[in-house]
């Protein structure tokens, strides 16, 4: 029955350079329920949702909302007709005010001038409605990831949509960011508002999942209710073979010193603050803590992507000096960023660029000259190696679902041929098959005598795929404990240990 859906998206196909991303893909979506999609990396999820939501013109199919047919030319076709979507990567005015980036392109006005009062009391009411605790006054560069999200949702809301699509909202979000994200979506279930949920977070999908529909290359593989699923139905239907373990064994033996730290110190700020270690030849050394134990922070001193104040690195012995990034690639360490989208990748260009450019010298010729045919067959050999999936090598990075994104980036610093990698977050928005693979070559990493420094906000990655982990706390190391011989309460104990009331933390 066409009424018993608000939405139905019927046979809908859709091809990029003659690969096909969609076959013949249905979906349908109850009113006031939160619908979840789920496949790997390249599975369409994203490809479908930008169908409907008119970027993108499928080759054949149809979308029907209430049981009447629709085709959305553009965004702002759809918009009208009640379909929202919260992209992964926001694009907001962050000079502007909340209120002018929900109004923003239908501004109210008044005898020819903006309605500076409705558009205020407007967003004071909607803000209301959902919930949310933030002045409609303030800039947009002044609010966390969470806030600028929660802003994107009531923006969405404002249409009076029908259907909200939400792509990854919580891929940079805190645990307790979450709740909040969660608390608006069952203001909006109660207001009969139907949400499609995409994200690659098993635990997200239990909480707040009424059905979840699974693609696979393209191809629809089913529906069911939530009751009736467990993870591994899920993985089975999104991989296609049961996944029994979820880590690979760790075949790995960490050897001798490999790099000592010394009383590592940064400035501006001070974040991190005398750290002192040893990583081992052969070892993947994991790195946990809380949002703002100044993880990240150490990763990128040891990179030269931020000043260190005092301390030493020293490798087999020797006194190094990361003074920069160049210096860093120079003594063959290589960083994956936290941000792929904003640290990582060049969106508007090709794999090929994406491949090479850190590792750019080595493709000259004596004249200064670069040699195409060397960066093609490198550039081919990483998208072999790493299962890149993509058209060619000459397609945008942009292009690219996420985990194939991150794919590249690693593929990118393999071929600078690093002894210390230092890998930020590496399976962040990643679905579970693709962590299979990263696992395994992280770990074939190490067997091959590479130091493999993992700074990861998942615990069950860190129990999984390290030798030992190392705790931060308020910027200090409070502990450093062998994996096999810990627990997720021990890490979080030590997690906990330097927090103090000047600096609040966030689980």
């Amino acid at each position: 029955m066409q009424s018993e859906y608000v939405l139905q998206i019927k046979d809908v196909s859709k091809s990029f350079s003659g690969v096909k991303v969609l076959n013949s893909v249905c979906l349908n979506v109850r009113p006031g329920t939160v619908h979840s999609l789920m496949g790997e990396n390249g599975a369409g999820k994203s490809t479908l949702m930008k169908c409907l939501f008119g970027i993108y013109k499928q080759d054949e199919g149809e979308f029907h909302l209430t049981g009447q047919q629709y085709n959305f030319t553009d965004p702002k076709h759809a918009l009208e007709n009640g379909v929202s979507m919260v992209h992964q990567e926001l694009n907001q005015v962050t000079k502007r005010t909340i209120t002018d980036n929900i109004w923003l392109g239908r501004y109210p006005k008044k005898r020819g001038f903006v309605d500076e009062k409705k558009m205020l009391a407007d967003t004071i009411e909607l803000f209301n409605r959902l919930n949310i605790h933030l002045d409609p006054k303030t800039r947009l560069d002044k609010l966390s990831v969470s806030q600028k999200q929660m802003v994107e949702i009531a923006k969405a809301v404002s249409y009076d949509a029908k259907i909200i699509v939400l792509d990854e909202p919580t891929s940079s979000l805190t645990d307790n960011e979450v709740k909040l994200l969660f608390t608006i979506i069952g203001v909006l279930k109660e207001q009969g508002v139907s949400i499609i949920y995409i994200s690659h977070k098993m635990d997200e999908i239990f909480r707040i999942s009424d059905e979840v529909t699974v693609l696979r290359d393209g191809n629809y593989i089913g529906t069911d209710k939530i009751e009736n699923l467990t993870m591994e139905k899920i993985v089975n239907m999104m991989v296609g073979r049961d996944l029994e373990e979820r880590f690979p064994p760790k075949t790995n033996i960490p050897g001798d010193v490999h790099m000592s730290v010394k009383n590592l110190t940064t400035k501006y700020p001070p974040i991190v603050h005398n750290v002192t270690f040893d990583l081992h030849r052969g070892e993947i050394l994991g790195v946990a803590g809380l949002v703002g134990a100044g993880r990240t922070e150490m990763v990128e001193a040891l990179f030269g992507a931020r000043t260190r104040s005092s301390g030493e690195i020293l490798i087999d012995g020797k006194k190094i000096n990361n003074s920069s990034p160049q210096k860093a690639i120079s003594n063959r360490f290589a960083l994956l960023t936290e941000e792929r989208r904003e640290t990582g990748i060049y969106p508007v260009a090709d794999i090929t660029f994406n491949s090479t450019i850190s590792n750019v010298q080595s493709y000259k010729n004596r004249a200064g000259f670069l040699i195409d045919r060397k960066m093609r067959e490198d550039t081919d050999k990483q998208i072999k190696n790493m299962r890149i999936r993509t058209p060619n090598r000459r397609a945008k990075i942009r292009s690219l679902s996420g985990g194939n994104q991150q794919k590249v980036i690693i593929g990118r610093w393999l071929l600078t041929n690093p002894d210390i990698l230092l890998l930020d977050e590496p399976t962040r928005g990643i679905d579970v098959g693709a962590k299979f693979e990263i696992y395994q070559l992280i770990i074939n990493l190490a067997m091959s005598g590479k130091s493999v420094i993992v700074v990861s906000s998942e615990m069950p990655e860190l129990l999984g795929i390290t030798n030992r982990i190392l705790v931060m706390s308020n910027g200090f190391i409070s502990g450093i404990v062998t994996t096999d011989e810990t627990s997720q309460a021990e890490i979080f104990n030590l997690s906990a240990k330097f927090l103090n009331n000047n600096r609040e933390a966030e689980v």
